[in-house]
C-alpha cells in the first residue's frame, strides 16, 4: 500500500463532496489487500479501498436538495443503476450494475474527499459520533440479515462468528426481541465480548461441538434461526445441523471456496430454509435510528483507531492475529 496525492474531486449534478472523517476496515478490504480478489472481483490496477465511512459535506452539486455544507453524513457505499428489474423491485442490492466503493474498479473511502450521489448520503443525528457513523454500514448488513430471516420476536437464535458482523448481528437480533441467543466462535476473548453484550451462551467450537451445545440451549430442538457470520465452511455446514426442523439458516459470511460439502439431505428432511445475504437494501435509516436511540450499541466494538498513514498497520493487525480486535477504524482526517 502507498499514500499518494490525487486531484481533489468535485461534485457533479446530484452529488455532494464529502470530507471523509472515519472509515472502518472491512474483511472484504482485507481480502483485496491479502489475496487481490473476492470471487469474480479482481484487483487489476491501483485501487483505493474502504466503504464503511462517515464525514462532512463540503459542497453540493447542481440539483441537490436536503443537504448543505457542514452536514454530518453516513455514506451508503453502493449506488445501483435504478433501472434494472432488481432496482425496480426495491432489491437494489442485487443490481448487476451497482457501483460499490472499494470494489474493483470503483475507488473507495480511504481518502480525504469523496464525491458521491446525494441520495446515498444520510444525515447523522447530532449526538452520533463519526465512529458510530462509520459502523452503520456493517450494522446494515446485520439488519438486512434479520429482515431476510423474517425474524419473529420471542424466537431462539444462534450466531456463528463473533467478529464485527457477528457482533452487530447479535445486537440486531436482541433489538428484534430474541428469547435466547447462542454465539459460537473459536476465540475466547471474542466470546467474552459477546457475553458482555448479553448473549445468553457462548460456545468455543475448538473445545465443544457447537451443534450439541446449541441443541442443549434450545431444549434439544435446535435454534429457530441460525446466522452464519464467520465465513468458515465448517460453520456453514454446522449451521444447518444446528437449526431446528422448519428453521431458517441465514448465510452472511463470504467463503474462500464457492463449492464445498453440504448437508443437503438433512436440510431437505428438516425443511430448513437457507437464505443468502448480499449487502443490504433500504436499511440505513433504520440502522441510524437504532444507534441514535441506544437500541443497538456499536461504539465499543471499535477496538483500534489509526491515522491514515498507518492504514497498512491495520491490515497487518488483522493478518497476523497477535492483537485482539473487533473493528479497526481509520481516522482519515487526523
Amino acid at each position: 500500500m502507498r499514500i499518494e496525492e490525487r486531484p481533489k474531486p468535485y461534485p457533479g449534478p446530484g452529488e455532494a463532496l464529502v470530507r471523509v472523517k472515519v472509515c472502518g476496515i472491512c474483511r472484504s478490504d482485507y481480502h483485496y489487500w491479502k489475496h487481490g480478489r473476492i470471487g469474480e472481483f479482481v484487483v487489476r490496477e491501483p485501487l483505493i479501498l474502504g466503504h464503511e465511512a462517515s464525514g462532512v459535506v463540503e459542497e453540493v452539486g447542481e440539483g441537490v436538495e436536503g443537504l448543505k455544507p457542514g452536514d454530518r453524513v453516513v455514506i451508503e457505499p453502493g449506488v445501483p443503476c435504478g433501472r434494472c428489474r432488481y432496482c425496480r423491485e426495491g432489491r437494489y442490492n442485487l443490481c448487476p450494475n451497482v457501483r460499490f466503493m472499494g470494489t474493483p474498479p470503483v475507488n473507495g473511502a480511504f481518502v480525504e474527499y469523496v464525491a458521491w450521489p446525494a441520495d446515498f448520503l444520510y444525515k447523522m443525528p447530532p449526538a452520533m459520533t463519526f465512529e458510530e457513523g462509520a459502523m452503520i454500514e456493517p450494522l446494515s448488513v446485520a439488519l438486512w440479515a434479520v429482515r431476510r430471516a423474517e425474524f419473529v420476536p420471542g424466537s431462539t437464535a444462534a450466531v456463528f462468528g463473533a467478529g464485527t458482523i457477528g457482533m452487530v448481528t447479535l445486537e440486531a437480533i436482541k433489538a428484534s426481541g430474541a428469547s435466547k441467543i447462542v454465539v459460537v466462535d473459536v476465540d475466547d476473548w471474542k466470546l467474552e465480548q459477546a457475553l458482555k453484550r448479553d448473549a445468553d451462551a457462548a460456545v468455543n467450537a475448538r473445545r465443544e461441538d457447537p451443534v450439541a451445545a446449541i441443541k442443549r440451549e434450545t431444549g434439544g430442538e435446535g435454534a429457530d434461526y441460525v446466522f452464519e457470520a464467520s465465513g468458515a465452511e465448517k460453520a456453514s455446514y454446522q449451521a444447518v445441523k444446528a437449526a431446528r426442523r422448519g428453521g431458517v439458516v441465514v448465510l452472511i459470511g463470504l467463503y474462500a471456496s464457492d463449492e464445498f460439502p453440504y448437508p443437503v439431505l438433512e436440510a431437505i428432511i428438516k425443511e430448513v430454509e437457507i437464505r443468502g445475504v448480499h449487502r443490504y437494501a433500504n436499511v440505513f435509516p433504520s440502522a441510524i435510528q437504532l444507534v441514535a436511540r441506544g437500541s443497538v450499541k456499536v461504539r465499543d466494538l471499535v477496538t483500534h483507531k489509526l491515522p491514515l498513514e498507518r492504514l497498512e498497520d491495520g491490515f497487518r493487525i488483522m493478518d497476523e492475529g497477535r492483537e485482539k480486535y473487533i473493528k479497526i477504524q481509520i481516522d482519515v482526517s487526523r
